[in-house]
């Protein structure tokens, strides 16, 4: 899944994808360095991030949807109904939902559900970051979403530990060792770690555009051990080491 921001303020590439023509043009790039799945937004999450009025996220996402949509399956991030309505209505086929309250609507168009773990809003969910057991935590809300989602009648249902959100680092580190916790629910796993803040200490990067190294490790990682989608900003290398690495285990297998 290739992360196709149009905003001006994310936290990693915020303002450069902004206009319809460039967020239109780089889609098209992720799709040609091998994204199966083009994750469009137009409402920061990061921590802190203020929210968008819902009028201004649909002028900035439903262009690019509609135009992007006949090339390569769309998927909408947005905890907004009408948003995600108005996205599916324009050729999007997953909701990525990380308030993981849009099942509903998801339901009702017939299409893909992503349910992502976060406690409170990007505004304050750093101020909830507290467990006792993460890894135990999060699955089990997870699945419980899932089950819902399920029996309400959507047929796709993924599930996104939300690496980042409400999370410390030492959080983030956990639900990645043992990620194989979240992959025996039967749930296809959603893991998005791409250029996230707790990847800069371990790789000695002091910004987003240094932590490539880092995404595309934990991004493998994360394959190697289950995970059936990686959301990633970096799509070309990563596509390159998960083709080496899944290549290599299956080699040693045989």
């Amino acid at each position: 899944m290739g992360v196709l921001n149009v905003t001006p303020d994310s936290f990693s590439d915020g303002g450069r994808w902004f206009s319809h023509a460039a967020a239109i043009q780089h889609g098209l790039q992720l799709v040609a360095e091998g994204a199966d799945i083009v994750d469009v937004g137009g409402e920061s999450t990061r921590p802190g991030a203020d929210p968008v009025d819902q009028a201004e996220e649909l002028r900035r996402v439903i262009p690019v949807v509609r135009e992007l949509a006949p090339r390569v399956r769309v998927s909408i991030d947005t905890i907004k109904p009408a948003v995600a309505e108005a996205a599916v209505a324009a050729g999007a086929t997953i909701v990525n939902d990380v308030s993981s309250s849009l099942a509903g609507v998801a339901a009702a168009a017939g299409v893909g559900w992503i349910a992502m773990h976060m406690r409170g809003t990007p505004r304050t969910m750093q101020q909830e970051a507290s467990y006792g057991d993460v890894v135990a935590e999060v699955r089990d809300d997870l699945v419980e979403r899932a089950e819902a989602a399920r029996a309400a009648g959507i047929q796709e249902v993924w599930i996104d530990p939300g690496i980042g959100f409400a999370k410390t680092a030492a959080h983030n580190l956990s639900l990645l060792r043992r990620i194989g916790e979240l992959v025996a629910t039967g749930y296809p796993v959603v893991v998005g770690t791409s250029r996230k803040s707790f990847l800069g200490p371990l790789s000695g990067g002091t910004g987003p555009d240094d932590r490539l190294e880092a995404s595309v490790a934990t991004a493998t990682w994360a394959m190697l051990h289950g995970a059936a989608m990686v959301r990633v900003h970096d799509v070309a290398p990563t596509v390159a080491a998960a083709q080496l690495a899944v290549g290599t285990a299956a080699g040693e297998a045989a």
